[in-house]
């Protein structure tokens, strides 16, 4: 009898969990009639953000407007060669990209859009209080053609940094000539610059390896985004691959290629002195763009995506005190002294 009840509880509990429905796409981005009511309140968000592109179009990471005359902030891991590519903004309009200074702190760069005025750039108080745990958030997407919304959820804070990594095993094991690599973690730099298992690592830059210890030293020295020139011998061919590093931490928690955060990591998710922690549903590529309350306040830099409901953004506080000087002595930078 026992047995008998106990399988008339657990079959029904058993078919009501094979019907669960499943969440449309809409539905896991806030869906249509919510962002109806929402947008309507953040009239500015989306046009103080736009996009940065390669040569092909593809778009590497968001940008937000700091200046009317085409100055804005982006996250400097996801475009080390900035002058290289393009910022896009509302109606097709583009335009090519003068680089003024990195942060290597912040993981921002501070660029100018070439020849571009009468932007609308989001407004930052380095003053204004943070917002709080559990309060509504809001950032523009695909450069500023949609608004997203989540909340704030977790209290403000730093996040320490593991270093960087290119995402290999090494052989520690002496050889005569060179460290080889045992594996390659999925979804790494290593794997994205066309490293393999058995290849032998022979400098760093310009500096001779010759233990898996003295690549360990050249990386350490290094930061998440940062490039690296490998030299390398494939059976009895020397290659070059160029590497673009990530941080450790993104690298060990997804060495299989699990994607836990189902749409991509940035490539850095740490070291930063202060983020405001929310669970809007951005993309690695969203990364650049503003932060807003729903009051229309800008709050900061959206500035790391770490996981499926995790993104880290960098309050004004943390930046604008820094960047604001940089823009106003490059419109006005000194005169030459005339003899």
């Amino acid at each position: 009898m026992m047995r008998c009840f106990f399988l008339s509880i657990l079959v029904p509990v058993l078919l009501r969990a094979d019907a669960r429905p499943t969440l449309t796409g809409e539905e896991r981005t806030n869906g249509e009639q919510v962002l109806k009511e929402v947008t309507p309140m953040l009239p500015e968000a989306g046009s103080s953000c736009a996009k940065v592109v390669d040569e092909k179009g593809g778009v590497l990471a968001s940008a937000t407007w700091v200046g009317v005359d085409g100055y804005f902030l982006t996250k400097a891991s996801e475009t080390p060669e900035i002058e290289k590519t393009r910022i896009c903004w509302a109606e097709a309009k583009s335009a090519a990209i003068r680089e003024i200074k990195r942060l290597p702190g912040h993981d921002l760069v501070l660029a100018q859009a070439v020849g571009v005025a009468g932007v609308r750039p989001a407004v930052f108080d380095a003053a204004a209080p943070l917002p709080e745990h559990a309060e509504w958030v809001a950032a523009p997407v695909k450069g500023g053609e949609e608004i997203r919304i989540g909340v704030i959820s977790a209290r403000a804070r730093g996040i320490p940094g593991l270093g960087a990594a290119m995402g290999i095993r090494m052989d520690e094991k002496p050889g005569k000539a060179g460290v080889r690599i045992l594996s390659i973690a999925e979804d790494s730099p290593a794997g994205a610059a066309g490293l393999q298992a058995g290849d032998v690592i022979l400098k760093i830059d310009a500096e001779a390896v010759a233990d898996f210890k003295a690549v360990h030293e050249s990386i350490k020295k290094r930061q998440p985004g940062d490039p690296v020139q490998v030299t390398y011998r494939r059976k009895d061919k020397v290659e070059v691959a160029r590497v673009r590093l990530a941080s450790r931490t993104r690298v060990m928690m997804n060495w299989e290629g699990e994607d836990f955060a189902n749409g991509g990591i940035s490539i850095r998710t740490d070291h930063f002195t202060r983020v405001l922690q929310h669970d809007l549903p951005l993309s690695p590529r969203d990364m650049g763009g503003p932060l807003y309350d729903l009051k229309g306040r800008a709050l900061g830099v959206n500035i790391a995506r770490v996981d499926r409901v995790t993104t880290f953004a960098l309050p004004a506080a943390a930046f604008w005190k820094e960047v604001a000087p940089l823009i106003e002595a490059d419109r006005h930078p000194p005169r030459a002294i005339r003899p």
